[in-house]
């Protein structure tokens, strides 16, 4: 079951999927602004936020389970957004059932594989699981031994929740791990698939890459690229009122 956070309605639906380790809660003050042009569909992707597990963790099995909320929810014809990982199951949805989107957008990320990069990020999520700290402070004091970055503790302790043995990680992550190379991998999409298309690229993010425009024009030839300056990966967060602007040109014209 796929959970949904839902902003203003009755206008043309714009769905947006977070990343890994991300949730619906992400999107929350720029759908607000969405919302006054959209009736805005923030998702938790399966193994994270209110969603159900899923296993194995595959691009079609996780497009598969949106499809189905799409269908209990009567939505069709909708505006698709999509960063990082949830970049790559919005382009699986849209290889997988054309019709029903109008217009993707994906955010920084590209139709292949990466290396991987969130092996430690694992480990310590998994330790606070295993310890089960009496509180926040001490979640993070455990997590910044496999994670410097004050900013990516922030996000991934959004996770974090009280239970009456302390503190765990509300996600799937033994299901997330199990399915991480699969997670890196491109997603299993046609070529020509004809949906108009929009790739937005952090100026200092390496996710889109020169050398992924092929394989990108091949399944999307009706793409386009557009870079947000002085940001990274996390260019919606970094620059909010930018990237909405942009999200919303590309929908309204």
């Amino acid at each position: 079951m796929i959970h949904a956070k839902q902003y203003g309605e009755n206008l043309p639906p714009l769905v947006v999927i977070h990343g890994l380790f991300g949730n619906a809660d992400n999107w929350h003050s720029i759908a607000q602004k969405w919302a006054e042009n959209f009736t805005v569909y923030c998702l938790d992707l399966p193994n994270h936020g209110r969603s159900s597990y899923l296993e194995p963790v595959t691009f079609p099995a996780m497009a598969d389970a949106i499809n189905q909320w799409l269908e209990d929810n009567q939505l069709d014809n909708i505006f698709l957004l999509g960063h990082s990982v949830g970049g790559k199951v919005s382009m699986q949805l849209t290889s997988d059932h054309p019709e029903k989107i109008a217009k993707l957008i994906v955010a920084d990320i590209a139709p292949v594989d990466y290396s991987p990069s969130h092996t430690e990020i694992f480990k310590g999520l998994q330790e606070i699981n295993r310890q089960k700290p009496a509180s926040r402070k001490a979640a993070d004091e455990l997590l910044a031994q496999y994670e410097s970055n004050v900013g990516v503790r922030q996000f991934l302790l959004k996770n974090l929740k009280r239970t009456e043995h302390g503190h765990v990680i509300d996600l799937g992550l033994e299901q997330l791990l199990a399915g991480y190379e699969t997670i890196l991998s491109k997603p299993k999409l046609k070529d020509g698939i004809q949906t108009p298309t929009l790739f937005i690229k952090g100026e200092n993010s390496d996710y889109i890459l020169p050398k992924y425009q092929a394989a990108s024009l091949t399944h999307f030839p009706n793409a386009s690229v557009k870079m947000i300056p002085e940001t990274g990966h996390w260019l919606h967060a970094e620059k909010p009122t930018t990237f909405a602007s942009l999200v919303k040109r590309f929908l309204t014209t």
